[in-house]
């Protein structure tokens, strides 16, 4: 399909320069309008101005520019088809092969800009454009991503000043896919502004930042995809990420998002905390979160919520983990822990740990809820004779915040603000109590007596507490609810422990 005739208009003037030359070659003619108009008149090139082909000025403050049926007709009209090559006749209408066009940047100020200047920024022609043309690609090419400049040029110069059926198609996809996932960054702003959080028709939007080498599984194909075009993690050491990486990445992300700042260390395998601790010192806090599964942590992921010391570098690269995330690296820090080649360094100090939604896919179907940010909806209640220590509370808070990034069913055990056991993933919760007390028993044998245990949802029956209290568990949290709430909270009673209820579960499947 040989192209005559071109429409340019575009916001990201960048690299026009390498593109008007073989438009120029193969005598494609270009129309064009306001700024990208002046723009390639500017270079030299013969340009009409798209007012002066419509005999249409813009008006409305540039609002209404290409909307016109000499333009959307030349694009739309089927080439081999009699009767629109009759109206294209009748009304003095050129046939335009190719669009050249990009949209507002609608994205890059969604956060800079005020609700009625960001609505200036909602493209009308440009969107229009790029949808007649991907609609009518089997005579019209379309290009709407910068990037795409040297495909376009590789393209003319292969077909001599046209372009082939593929590559129409191709373009057309890529189009269409643009303006979705434009429109619903839009729908997404008005949804919030109007505080719709679940809207009858729901579009999930990302821009693919790369294809991984492969997915869960080596025969599983995978990329990674971002909703605001950049995750603000910044990789800096090691091969790369793949897709169980970076779901332990964000699980353990997940976690550091809870603590205090500057507080903490979790370490993580097959997206569930094996050791977790919240101790003011950095060392401590790693040494703590470590010795809690030793054997789980080994290939895992380091999770510090603070920037890495040369200190914890060196204690970091005697043993063998796959990546080590910190708020930052000191040169030491990271000059000891390069010395490893295939360690993945990440700096999540620009990461935004703020997390509104969760989705989960289900074949044709999708599940959307709140993220799970709230640990108590109400006061702790304290149901047993035995009440607890201020110690105790604060480290009965811990486990309970722990609970919620362990896969359910979830047992913590916790000892001065530590994970000393963790039990998850079992379909009975009494299977998590045994794990998690057999983990503590394992390790830290000194550390559960005395120590306490929180669960994610209530204990169906006294049997798991009965476990954990054999085990030397003096305090138990947990959400309460179950129709046999008396007799565990009876067990508890007659051990002489704490028992807490929540009120609030945190199941994660």
């Amino acid at each position: 399909m040989k192209i005559k005739t071109a429409i340019i208009s575009v916001s990201d003037k960048t690299n026009l320069k390498m593109l008007l030359p073989v438009l120029k070659k193969f005598n494609i003619q270009i129309l064009s309008s306001g700024g990208t108009h002046m723009y390639i008149k500017k270079l030299k090139y013969k340009c009409t101005e798209i007012s002066d082909y419509t005999n249409f000025p813009e008006m409305l403050g540039g609002r209404v520019k290409t909307l016109h049926p000499k333009i959307y007709g030349g694009i739309l009209n089927i080439r081999n088809n009699r009767n629109h090559k009759k109206d294209i006749k009748k009304e003095n209408i050129k046939n335009i092969d190719l669009v050249i066009v990009d949209i507002y940047p609608f994205e890059k100020k969604l956060n800079k800009l005020n609700f009625k200047k960001l609505i200036e920024y909602i493209d009308i022609g440009g969107p229009t454009l790029i949808r007649a043309a991907g609609k009518n690609f089997n005579d019209v090419a379309v290009i709407s991503n910068i990037a795409d400049y040297d495909q376009l040029i590789n393209e003319l110069k292969k077909q001599r000043g046209g372009t082939s059926y593929g590559f129409r198609k191709l373009m057309s996809a890529k189009a269409f896919s643009l303006t979705a996932y434009y429109d619903s960054l839009i729908s997404d702003w008005l949804n919030k502004e109007s505080k719709i959080k679940f809207p009858e028709t729901k579009t999930i939007s990302g821009k693919i930042l790369k294809n991984l080498r492969y997915g869960e599984n080596p025969h599983q194909n995978a990329s990674i995809y971002s909703t605001t075009g950049e995750t603000g993690l910044e990789q800096l050491h090691g091969k790369e990420l793949s897709f169980n990486n970076y779901n332990d990445i964000y699980s353990a992300l997940n976690i550091l998002g809870s603590f205090r700042k500057n507080i903490g260390v979790a370490i993580i395998k097959h997206s569930n905390p094996c050791g977790v601790s919240t101790k003011r010192n950095q060392l401590a806090s790693f040494d703590n979160a470590l010795i809690c599964d030793p054997i789980s942590a080994f290939g895992g992921i380091v999770a510090i919520n603070s920037i890495v010391s040369k200190k914890l570098a060196n204690k970091i690269n005697k043993k063998f983990f796959e990546i080590i995330i910190g708020r930052g690296f000191t040169k030491d820090a990271l000059r000891i822990l390069k010395k490893k080649k295939n360690i993945r360094l990440i700096n999540c100090g620009n990461f935004n740990f703020n997390n509104s939604q969760h989705y989960l896919f289900l074949g044709n179907a999708f599940l959307a809820q709140d993220a799970d940010s709230v640990l108590f909806q109400k006061k702790l209640k304290i149901v047993t004779k035995k009440k607890p220590s201020p110690k105790q509370i604060k480290n009965l808070k811990f486990a309970f915040n722990i609970c919620k990034f362990v896969k359910s069913n979830a047992i913590v055990l916790a000892n001065e603000n530590s994970t000393i056991g963790i039990g998850s993933g079992q379909p009975s919760r009494l299977d998590s109590c045994k794990i998690a007390a057999d983990k503590a028993l394992e390790f830290l044998p000194d550390k559960i007596v005395g120590s306490v245990a929180a669960s994610d949802a209530f204990f169906p029956f006294s049997d798991g507490i009965k476990h954990l209290i054999e085990s030397g568990i003096k305090a138990i949290i947990q959400p309460g609810g179950s129709v046999h709430d008396q007799d565990v909270i009876k067990a508890a009673n007659e051990a002489g422990i704490v028992m807490a209820l929540t009120g609030t579960r945190h199941f994660k499947h």
